[in-house]
């Protein structure tokens, strides 16, 4: 077994020994450990340095991505939400299949098991971490955006008991911004995937308001938020205007009206 701390504390290098496939195969088994001590400690480290590096070239990172698709479809909750964290290390190098994009959507929109968090599993949080990878998706040139913010609109709307509690709402709010700061949209095509909320949230009941209810009105705050200050595309990084943020913000206020008369 790969001392995979040791290898982080000395800044990531390729250890002597092993060949290069057979260590990104033992990563790539980590990131899908139930232990999260594993899955979530010095192997997705050392994974994401190989790959910004380009330690992991495009080959290896294209058949890495073709195995993180195929977990979609796992039957531990730990390895589906792990998938897309890896997939969004492999696309923001430039490395993405348009299958994987079509395998992603389908799990996204259908995942049930929405905790962000287990007390035994660790961090499982497929609303954010799916919401990453939708982001990362979404900023390539050569992906439409429609689809992937009609896909974002789809996962707020299904019926689910779990309400939002790991701040899974500002990391879908600043996937679906940073799609929305594509250069290529119109206004129309930045609003239009909000049809269909706005038609949830107008024929939804008086009374307690449902808990995917709250989510999507919590989310789409969030994104009003980033619509007015714009939304940084990396970490520490300077905001960076939506495309078309006065249209998205009008929208945002029509669609909440029925449910946040305050908007």
């Amino acid at each position: 077994m790969t001392n995979w701390r040791e290898i982080y504390e000395n800044d990531c290098p390729l250890p002597a020994g092993p060949g290069l496939d057979e260590l990104v195969a033992e990563l790539a088994e980590a990131l899908g450990d139930p232990d999260p001590e594993v899955r979530d400690g010095y192997p997705y480290a050392v994974l994401a340095a190989w790959i910004g590096r380009g330690v992991i070239d495009g080959e290896r990172c294209l058949a890495l991505g073709d195995l993180m698709v195929e977990r979609f479809t796992h039957p531990r909750i730990e390895a589906r939400t792990f998938a897309p964290l890896v997939l969004v290390m492999i696309v923001n190098q430039g490395h993405l299949r348009p299958e994987w994009i079509d395998a992603f959507a389908d799990w996204y929109r259908s995942e049930a098991d929405l905790r962000g968090r287990d007390e035994t599993l660790g961090w499982l949080h497929a609303v954010a971490h799916g919401a990453d990878l939708l982001g990362a998706c979404g900023r390539r040139p050569e992906v439409d955006p429609g689809p992937l913010l009609v896909l974002a609109a789809e996962r707020l709307l299904v019926p689910t008991d779990y309400l939002f509690a790991e701040r899974e709402d500002n990391r879908l709010a600043r996937a679906l911004a940073l799609v929305l700061t594509r250069p290529d949209l119109t206004p129309e095509r930045s609003t239009a995937w909000l049809s269909t909320v706005g038609d949830a949230f107008v024929g939804m009941e008086r009374g307690p308001m449902p808990v995917w209810a709250s989510n999507t009105v919590r989310t789409l705050l969030a994104l009003y938020a980033l619509a007015d200050l714009g939304v940084p595309t990396e970490r520490g990084g300077n905001p960076v205007p939506l495309a078309h943020g006065a249209a998205v913000k009008a929208r945002l206020a029509e669609v909440l009206r029925p449910v946040f008369p305050y908007a």
